[in-house]
């Protein structure tokens, strides 16, 4: 039986994520887990999170898990979710350019204020609700169909150094990066585990990747 580890750094959603897994792929082993060797050992790595970044760095870093994550990042398949995704960027305007994994080149940074749609209504901070997602050519896209609604919950976006990390993108009114990969590497910023159908089949397309792109 392959495994997926969920890794508890102490924010975030955990159980509705794992059920989400479980519910994805009943046939894989998911485990949360705040110990380096189980995930390590796992198959997979799932890396969520919600909140602010100074507080996740400051725990990542205080467990050790920073060191964890930076190690498997280039040897199997992970998923970061939300904040997770954030973290494995370079840095983060929140709280002052708080210094984040630097796995993926780039910045976080945040939705400018006054921001208005085509009919001038103003779009609310945090960015909230469903919406749609225009994908790029990946293999964890199977089965989900272009311009498909993921929920999604943030302040902060990630604009990477290199426009080829994108594997999605949303309007909120102008294009953001919603979904980087590389390599092995997959993170999204909306929350797969809260969007239904579609979300649950990202997780599966996940639960069974190789961690190859072609």
């Amino acid at each position: 039986m392959s495994s997926v580890a969920v890794i508890d750094y102490g924010m975030g959603n955990l159980h509705s994520i794992a059920k989400a897994l479980q519910h994805a792929a009943p046939d894989v082993e998911v485990q949360i887990t705040a110990d380096a060797d189980s995930i390590r050992a796992a198959d997979r790595i799932v890396f969520p999170g919600v909140g602010a970044i100074r507080d996740c760095m400051q725990a990542l870093t205080q467990s050790g898990l920073a060191d964890v994550i930076k190690e498997i990042s280039g040897a199997k398949p992970l998923l970061g979710i939300c904040l997770g995704m954030q973290a494995l960027l370079t840095v983060s305007e929140e709280h002052a350019d708080t210094r984040c994994l630097d796995i993926l080149p780039g910045r976080v940074v945040r939705f400018a204020e006054g921001l208005s749609d085509d009919s001038g209504n103003t779009l609310k901070i945090p960015h909230m609700g469903w919406n749609q997602v225009q994908q790029r050519p990946h293999p964890l896209w199977a089965g989900i169909p272009q311009c498909s609604r993921f929920y999604f919950v943030h302040s902060y976006y990630a604009r990477p150094d290199d426009t080829a990390l994108i594997a999605a993108t949303t309007d909120y009114p102008d294009a953001f990066a919603c979904a980087l990969a590389r390599n092995n590497i997959f993170a999204v910023q909306f929350h797969p585990e809260k969007s239904q159908a579609v979300g649950l089949q990202l997780l599966k397309n996940f639960l069974y990747w190789d961690g190859q792109i072609q």
